[in-house]
């Protein structure tokens, strides 16, 4: 689904992961271990790719954890995870890549961050270092800008010369150019090292919704780079799910990005894999991909003062992500399905039976029946203490006859 007219990017091959090109949009995200304890950082990409993340970027930030690299990717490859795996560098990338020359194979991308690769007459040559080593190994390189750590000789430059405008331009629209402009030098500069442009991927974050969608406007009528989207440091809980879904959404229903990352800070102690759910959700409401089966479920109103339907929906959402690392390879198209559960008679029907399966539960005062649809054909009446079982057994059964092998060797035949 596309809906600008932006041409198409260039492909990039992340490990066996197309980005770009008019791939479908890839998901990612980022472990917060300590890349140096290798068992840890294996478990949590274990974690989010089962999850579905696509791409699981990791830190390497000292020699310790670029010696675990290696031994990380072997781990993953011996329990049958072949998630790509992006090696995130700042100020030192150079050096590690350099001494550690198994880390720089065992990486599938690395990523660079113009603004910290280096400062003044060292920037030109540890960033020439860090896009040797990807054309030495074949690797491809995001180019990510940040608005926190902006390159400052860009950001200098363009200060300078606004200062001779007769109308100077104020300071937002300014730090709007420079993050565009450095993504843009630093891959031209890329480039000229030997670079593909099948090779490079940009990203120009910055927290701010209004900001981020115009420096991404800006950025994708300019070139034809691969793009990764992203709102830095979106935030905690409903505030950073909400401000990453308006900026993405904007952004991709103009046609804009072809990877993305939700920046949630997690709660404490929480799973790391929210992130994912939300962009999974977010690509699947768009109409974008599929990931899992949708749940359609009624707000709640004074018609439903039980919140039996609020368990059972939940129950049923759970449910169905839990079973999709098996169901993927099981019941291939199964992502696409929607499952109803409605609480009342008002619109509980007509939901159950636009839905694949659904299920309308009595509200306040109604018959303590419960109606369920399948492909808007009611097929049973559920009552009793055990509808939520009864009906989980309904799903389970219409996945495997409309899903499973048998109904794919009758639709074949």
């Amino acid at each position: 689904m596309s809906i600008s007219l932006r041409k198409i990017t260039h492909q990039v091959l992340v490990g066996n992961v197309k980005v770009g090109g008019g791939a479908p949009i890839v998901v990612q995200s980022m472990t917060n271990t300590d890349t140096a304890d290798a068992a840890g950082t294996v478990n949590q990409i274990i974690e989010l790719a089962d999850a579905g993340s696509e791409l699981v970027r990791i830190t390497v930030n000292s020699e310790e954890a670029a010696s675990a690299v290696w031994d990380i990717k072997n781990q993953l490859l011996k329990k049958g995870y072949s998630v790509p795996i992006i090696g995130d560098f700042h100020f030192n990338g150079h050096r590690l890549l350099e001494k550690y020359p198994d880390c720089a194979e065992a990486l599938d991308k690395y990523r660079i961050n113009p603004g910290n690769v280096g400062r003044g007459k060292s920037r030109d040559p540890q960033f020439q270092m860090m896009v040797e080593f990807a054309c030495k190994y074949n690797k491809p390189v995001r180019i990510g800008v940040n608005g926190g750590s902006l390159d400052q000789a860009v950001f200098t430059r363009l200060l300078d010369e606004n200062r001779l405008l007769a109308n100077p331009e104020p300071l937002p629209a300014i730090t709007r150019k420079a993050i565009v402009l450095s993504a843009l030098e630093s891959a031209a500069k890329a480039e000229e090292l030997g670079l593909g442009k099948d090779k490079i991927i940009l990203s120009c974050k910055i927290s701010n919704v209004q900001e981020l969608i115009q420096i991404y406007e800006d950025l994708a009528s300019r070139c034809n780079y691969t793009l990764h989207l992203g709102l830095t440091e979106a935030g905690m809980g409903s505030k950073g799910m909400v401000s990453s879904s308006a900026a993405l959404g904007v952004l991709m229903q103009q046609g804009i990005g072809d990877t993305i990352r939700i920046s949630l800070t997690p709660e404490p102690g929480a799973s790391r894999t929210k992130e994912v759910i939300v962009a999974q959700e977010l690509l699947q409401t768009m109409g974008f991909r599929s990931f899992t089966p949708m749940v359609i479920a009624c707000p709640g109103c004074g018609r439903t003062t039980s919140d039996y339907f609020q368990h059972l929906a939940q129950d049923i959402q759970t449910y169905l992500r839990d079973q999709m690392p098996i169901w993927r390879t099981q019941y291939p198209g199964v992502e696409a399905m929607e499952v109803a559960v409605m609480g009342c008679v008002v619109n509980g029907p007509g939901e159950s039976k636009s839905a694949n399966i659904g299920i309308s539960l009595p509200g306040t005062g109604e018959t303590p029946v419960a109606p369920v649809y399948e492909d808007g054909v009611k097929t049973v009446t559920l009552k009793g203490d055990h509808i939520a079982e009864e009906f989980q057994g309904v799903v389970q059964r219409y996945i495997e006859s409309h899903y499973g092998e048998q109904a794919r060797e009758k639709s074949v035949a």
